[in-house]
């Protein structure tokens, strides 16, 4: 009688061990199924940040094409403005050589100088349009370049990441089978509390071995009693601060 509960110890003692192996090896499992998500994770956004730059680049460019075109237009109306101004100009002095009296005279002198003034200030109107149309097109040539080189970088980021799917994909999928069946041999009660403290923890570490007498989740002391116990394996112990489940050093191996 005494041999068969010292049996029915040694059974419960060897599937508590077993159990914690199959947290331990689900652990490394799942954390491996993490790296391939930290790595396919950054990748999307990278794209989606570069097509964010692109689409802004763009419109900057399309914004400047349409004011060169503004420029231009008031350019072509200064010009007519100084053609219609020379041509009052000419009629003006045409109409002192008939005037009656100095006053018509001194009158058809005075539009003759405003029209000179008119075309002075249209010239420097044109050299300003000119001056702003010459930078605003500089500043194109050099956001094209650019535009260029980040789509050479799209193009780079999004090739990345279809390589990384199609590598990491079939790991992935062999990953989630072997989680899977480390998650048949772990009763549902047991199942559930690793998921939570992995749910939990930044680094998704819901099982974790005791480093320099410390939790490898928290780096908290462990004390000796403690860590004897952890060491039995007779049962499962988690840490009193951060909740992991604990496994003595070199569990595994």
């Amino acid at each position: 009688m005494a041999h068969d509960k010292n049996k029915a110890a040694e059974s419960t003692e060897i599937s508590i061990e077993e159990r914690l192996k199959a947290l331990y090896e689900l652990q490394k499992v799942d954390s491996e199924i993490d790296k391939i998500k930290i790595l396919r994770g950054e990748l999307p956004l990278e794209v989606q940040d570069l097509e964010d730059e692109l689409e802004g680049l763009e419109t900057r460019i399309k914004n400047h094409e349409d004011e060169i075109k503004s420029l231009e237009a008031a350019i072509s109306a200064k010009k007519a403005e100084i053609t219609n101004a020379n041509s009052l100009i000419k009629k003006y002095q045409e109409q002192q050589n008939n005037v009656r009296n100095n006053r018509e005279y001194d009158s058809l002198s005075k539009e003759i100088e405003f029209q000179t003034l008119e075309i002075e200030l249209c010239e420097k109107r044109i050299r300003e349009f000119t001056i702003q149309s010459k930078a605003k097109k500089e500043t194109i040539d050099s956001s094209k370049t650019h535009l260029d080189e980040r789509k050479t970088d799209l193009a780079n980021k999004k090739k990345e990441l279809e390589d990384i799917i199609a590598d990491t994909q079939k790991e992935e999928e062999n990953l989630h089978k072997k989680s899977k069946g480390f998650e048949v041999v772990i009763e549902p009660r047991l199942m559930t509390a690793y998921k939570r403290i992995r749910g939990n923890a930044r680094n998704g570490l819901a099982v974790v071995s005791v480093e320099r007498d410390a939790c490898g989740g928290c780096f908290n002391k462990i004390p000796p009693q403690r860590q004897l116990e952890i060491r039995s394996r007779k049962k499962i112990i988690v840490c009193e601060y951060c909740g992991r489940i604990l496994v003595d050093k070199g569990f595994g191996e």
